[in-house]
């Protein structure tokens, strides 16, 4: 009953964190998910060259991850995360230039640095304290399906302005017009951002006596060994790597839509922002789920969920024609993959991880499973742009899939060794 009662008092504090962990990724992953065919044409970017700024910015996150794990050990939250905001915003103003490819390279690799070094592990973690004991999946679940939800306001607010400051038909409009209404867009949403990281710094404060129970002085190697020693730790690196390739593919759904359904270039971004609507519910629901009939089991049926809608995109049975059944094989693999997403980092107690090491671990972990940010981008870009069209996006889905099932194996082996392992109480 106290835990309710303290978790109700500090609504505000995951509110913050489903806000701040969202907004600090609208400027490099959300708005090109939701404009990829207008981002391409904008910047003069081929998929390739798009997925590799993703991958630059998934090499300098790999060492961010692991320089940051330990950093949220030592800080409050609350500092690191708003520092997150300020400075992922500014590279909007580069953003807002429209710089040559080089140069928006560079920019990737800023923003690996600003969103991972200083929020990721900490964001996890506060999440991690705020859902106590019992309450894991419902505390990832609201952080994943809010982190949804916000993007899909940001969403609908960046395709609202978007069509505003489109003076003519979409079908008259010039490569200078939609420029100018992304340009737009960018501002917007690096202002938002910056409001959000004011909120975070005056407003996200945790109880003092909670903070220094979590707050590592000095982060020895000592620290570092316990986790690796922990196979959970392993098994989760695979989990996550798998089912954020899923993620990842999601970056496509808008593309599909422009490419095979033959949707114009602000109905692909609909789709795109209908896809993060679905997050949210799907994110929460399975988190009030999961606590009731067991994480593991849930995430291991989210990856399933995964590999059948990968595989009836990849089939190529959904055409221009059968629009009802690419809304719904959408929502099939939608609900995989954020299921997925949702839930992997809800395991960290079933795994046995000290939650005063949950920093250091997430940091270990995400060295791994984060890799689709270097190579995912590139691999989808090389597929889309050797087979034009449905084709290419059939072998993105069969990528999908497999990785989907490699996840679902890992997902099985998690249980079965959690299964043989005496649960302990690691919320301390």
């Amino acid at each position: 009953m106290l835990t309710a009662i303290k978790r109700t008092k500090n609504l505000h504090i995951i509110l913050l964190l489903i806000l701040s962990g969202e907004a600090v990724f609208i400027l490099p992953f959300v708005l090109a998910r939701i404009f990829r065919p207008t981002v391409l044409e904008v910047f003069h970017l081929t998929n390739w060259e798009l997925g590799t700024c993703f991958s630059v910015y998934g090499i300098v996150a790999l060492f961010a991850y692991i320089l940051g794990g330990p950093l949220a050990d030592r800080f409050p939250p609350r500092k690191l995360i708003a520092l997150s905001l300020w400075t992922t915003a500014a590279g909007g103003w580069v953003y807002a230039q429209f710089p040559s490819y080089e140069t928006l390279k560079i920019l990737y690799g800023y923003w690996g640095f600003t969103t991972i070094f200083l929020l990721w592990a900490a964001m996890i973690k506060a999440t991690r304290i705020w859902g106590g004991s019992q309450n894991q999946g419902k505390a990832f679940g609201f952080l994943d399906g809010g982190r949804g939800l916000v993007g899909a306001l940001f969403g609908s607010l960046g395709v609202l302005i978007f069509s505003l400051f489109i003076t003519v038909a979409l079908t008259e409009a010039t490569l200078e017009d939609r420029t100018e209404a992304f340009r737009w867009v960018i501002w917007v949403s690096s202002v938002i951002v910056v409001i959000i990281g004011f909120l975070v710094w005056f407003f996200m404060k945790q109880d003092s006596e909670e903070s220094e129970t979590v707050i590592i002085e000095t982060i020895s190697w000592q620290h570092i060994r316990a986790v690796l020693k922990l196979r959970s730790v392993w098994l989760l690196m695979i989990i996550i790597l798998s089912g954020y390739v899923g993620y990842k593919i999601t970056d496509v759904f808008s593309q599909y839509a422009y490419e095979v359904m033959q949707f114009d270039s602000v109905q692909s971004a609909q789709v795109g922002t209908l896809l993060l609507f679905t997050r949210p519910v799907v994110g929460i629901a399975i988190g009030f789920i999961a606590d009731r009939s067991g994480v593991i089991k849930w995430l291991i049926i989210c990856f399933l969920l995964s590999v059948l809608g990968a595989a009836v995109f990849a089939s190529g049975i959904i055409t221009p024609t059968l629009e009802a059944l690419f809304l719904l094989s959408l929502v099939i693999i939608a609900a995989g993959i954020y299921g997925v997403r949702a839930l992997y980092f809800a395991t960290l107690r079933e795994g046995h991880i000290p939650v005063v090491l949950t920093g250091t671990a997430v940091g270990i972990i995400s060295l791994v499973g984060y890799t689709p940010d270097i190579f995912a981008g590139p691999a989808m870009g090389y597929l889309l742009d050797a087979s034009p069209g449905m084709e290419g996006h059939q072998h993105v889905f069969i990528m999908l899939g497999i990785f989907a099932g490699i996840g679902a194996i890992a997902a099985y082996v998690f249980y079965r060794s959690n299964q043989r392992t005496p649960s302990q109480d690691v919320m301390k």
